[in-house]
């Protein structure tokens, strides 16, 4: 017999870190048991979804429906519940490279090749995503480990808050930077790229109405011009926060409108990580 267990881990009693008071910092997985008659030394690629939520809360939909289809791709999926306003930088920041160390720590117990282990993240998520990207070695983290350790192999940036360009999504911007305009300027995504930073792939929606797609051009025109390697998919309709966009996440009666192409993004993403060296591997007998 085989199935999935998930395995839930709190950051703070893990670490021995002191919590600030209302911080979250737990991290769950979805782990799929190898049948009995399959390699032993089974190793996966690994995903940390990092939800959306204008770093105010993180939103359920863009979590487990998400890790769920992951796991069905064959990857042992991770969802972190970081600590939002009134918590401002470096907190998520700290949660998501502890999170990434605690994924590598534990890869062995949960089949995972630490060698593939991807971030994604969905809006403020997808921030948060960006700046664990890019800054795995930058002194708010240094406590944690190594930048090995702590940098994922490959990003996914869902219709992602880019912070510094106008128009932008200005909540999100208020709660991660408390207000700290000097703060936005370092936190804008386009300003943190870098050539040694992971590979990207990127998604928006045209007509986002909630975080503007120009944010996420202007993003890929730097990750092109700092010769990351990179993905750029803007859809042409569909509104902010669509997740899996379908039923998955929606009532049935009431899934989205969003054109053709939008519910393929994931399959999308998934082939671009395959492209990047992720895939399930097997000891040789």
């Amino acid at each position: 017999m085989h199935g999935m267990r998930t395995v839930t881990l709190d950051l703070y009693r893990a670490y021995a870190l002191p919590r600030p008071a209302g911080a979250a910092g737990v991290l769950r997985a979805w782990v799929t048991e190898t049948p009995a008659k399959v390699s032993a030394a089974r190793r996966r690629p690994a995903v940390l979804i990092l939800p959306g939520g204008a770093y105010r809360w993180t939103s359920p939909r863009e979590a487990e429906p998400v890790a769920l289809r992951f796991a069905a791709a064959g990857y042992v999926p991770f969802v972190l519940d970081y600590s939002c306003a009134p918590h401002a930088f470096p907190v998520a920041l700290r949660e998501a490279a502890f999170a990434m160390r605690a994924i590598r720590e534990r890869a062995a117990d949960c089949e995972v090749d630490p060698q593939m282990v991807a971030a994604l993240g969905f809006s403020a998520g997808g921030h948060l995503c960006g700046t664990l990207g890019t800054l795995y070695d930058a002194p708010e983290v240094a406590d944690i480990g190594p930048a090995a350790l702590l940098r994922p192999d490959a990003l996914a940036l869902c219709y992602p808050v880019t912070l510094g360009h106008a128009p932008t999504h200005d909540e999100s911007i208020e709660n991660i930077t408390g207000g700290d305009p000097a703060l936005k300027k370092r936190l804008s995504l386009e300003a943190l790229v870098r050539p040694d930073m992971p590979p990207v792939f990127l998604w928006h929606t045209r007509d986002d109405g909630a975080v503007p797609s120009c944010g996420t051009l202007v993003l890929g025109q730097a990750l092109c011009e700092a010769g990351v390697d990179f993905a750029l998919h803007i859809y042409r309709h569909g509104r902010h926060g669509l997740s899996t966009a379908d039923a998955m996440v929606y009532p049935a009666c009431d899934v989205p409108d969003v054109s053709w192409d939008v519910p393929g993004w994931l399959d999308a993403a998934l082939r671009f990580f395959a492209d990047c060296g992720f895939a399930i591997t097997d000891a040789r007998p």
